[in-house]
């Protein structure tokens, strides 16, 4: 799961692929300065919506209520609104009044993690009829563009891959549903899809990794962020789950026949590997930056500390939390509304209060880059007694009744994933 679409990302590789095959102009005019985007009301963030409004919004609502922070109303409403009559989303909808027809660029990863962000979401002056209709809808559709492989790609009829086929299994196991029994017309189950990225143990390169999709050669490479998203489905969990116990380092082993949890713990097994050597994931430069160095990759690596803990190892996971809690929160304040959610669910996940993240309290950091919440509730908690999640598809948040009064609750996962 990262914070940049991947459709910002293909954009900006086509922008720079153009501007290498156009002709040099000789007196080419100075470009003129690029307008600010328009925020409309009650979106987070300040940057271009276009590639991930809905994304950002939904992934802000996970994280807060996580923390039982309950979101405004404004803020819910504007999600809700972004919703085609199909129960579909897309990536973004500038202007919601205009109803959704065949141009619309519907979204499989936008549907699965707003739904699953309007299940978490309970405003109290909104219609809960309203929000259930959306959950449901949203769902429905999810279902109904399923793969024959049993997977799902990131536009309704694309290829299958191992980040939008783990974000829905997520939203399905969100609502209580088995996402193993959701079989398309060939019979095939979202795992029989997520099996087909696992990289065997065998291999020599990035075994036990989950690719994003084979490439044209039919061959599986390691994708970190396809891994961790894979890592958490595979167990029937998402990225609200919370460490578990008894602690257990991972190992990668392949069996006659493969299981997802089996491949899960194998993905478990890679990630820990690539933290050993840094500390954290490292991300290759763009094509066409200007800087080849490889920088680090913060959001992978956040995702990475949430897919080990929830296999068990923590103590894999440790050195990471620590690294983003000491680099992060700069790379969070850039990038925004995803970035300090990502942070606050690798805290969640290993125990730690994201209202003290190193030195930075992330719940009130997050909260400022949309409205004000309809309510803040003061920790009443330390992160580390809080229940264990050890149950598969759980998802603990606070959940405010009254002032001062906090009850925990317990509702499924999200995987994310985006590629790079």
């Amino acid at each position: 799961m990262t914070t940049v679409r991947r459709g910002a990302a293909a954009f900006a590789a086509a922008a720079v692929l153009c501007a290498a095959l156009a002709p040099a102009a000789s007196a080419a005019p100075a470009p003129s300065a690029t307008p600010a985007p328009v925020i409309p009301a009650g979106l987070y963030g300040t940057k271009d919506p276009t590639y991930d409004g809905v994304w950002r919004q939904s992934l802000a609502f996970i994280a807060q209520r996580t923390t039982g922070v309950q979101p405004a109303e404004q803020a819910v409403t504007w999600l809700q609104r972004q919703q085609c009559d199909s129960g579909a989303f897309s990536s973004y909808r500038p202007d919601p009044a205009k109803s959704c027809d065949p141009a619309t660029m519907l979204d499989t990863n936008a549907t699965a993690v707003a739904v699953h962000a309007l299940a978490a979401v309970k405003p109290e002056s909104a219609d809960p009829e309203a929000l259930a209709k959306a959950v449901k809808a949203g769902a429905g559709w999810l279902k109904g563009v399923q793969n024959k492989d049993g997977g799902w790609g990131y536009n309704p009829g694309s290829p299958s891959d191992a980040n939008s086929t783990s974000l829905v299994i997520g939203t399905l196991a969100t609502l209580g549903q088995k996402p193993g029994e959701v079989k398309s017309a060939e019979g095939k189950t979202p795992y029989d899809a997520l099996l087909g990225f696992a990289v065997p143990c065998s291999t020599k390169d990035g075994a036990g990794a989950f690719a994003y999709q084979p490439d044209k050669n039919g061959k599986l490479l390691a994708n970190a962020d396809a891994t961790a998203a894979a890592t958490l489905a595979g167990l029937g969990k998402g990225i609200t789950a919370r460490g578990v116990k008894p602690e257990q380092s991972p190992t990668c082993t392949d069996l006659a026949k493969p299981t997802a949890e089996r491949a899960a713990r194998n993905g478990a097994s890679h990630l820990a590997g690539a933290l050993a050597k840094t500390g954290h994931l490292n991300t290759p430069p763009m094509p066409g930056a200007a800087d080849p160095a490889v920088q680090p990759d913060y959001g992978n690596t956040a995702d990475a500390v949430v897919a080990l803990a929830a296999t068990g190892a923590t103590k894999e996971a440790t050195g990471a939390l620590t690294w983003l809690q000491k680099n992060a929160p700069a790379w969070a304040k850039e990038n925004g509304p995803a970035a300090y959610a990502q942070l606050i669910l690798a805290a969640n996940a290993m125990g730690v209060d994201p209202r003290a993240f190193g030195s930075v309290d992330l719940v009130k950091e997050l909260s400022a880059t949309g409205p004000a919440p309809q309510s803040t509730p003061e920790p009443t908690t330390s992160a580390g007694d809080r229940a264990e999640d050890g149950k598969s598809g759980s998802f603990n948040v606070w959940w405010i009744i009254g002032i001062g009064t906090v009850v925990g609750v317990g509702i499924g996962f999200l995987v994310s994933g985006r590629k790079k």
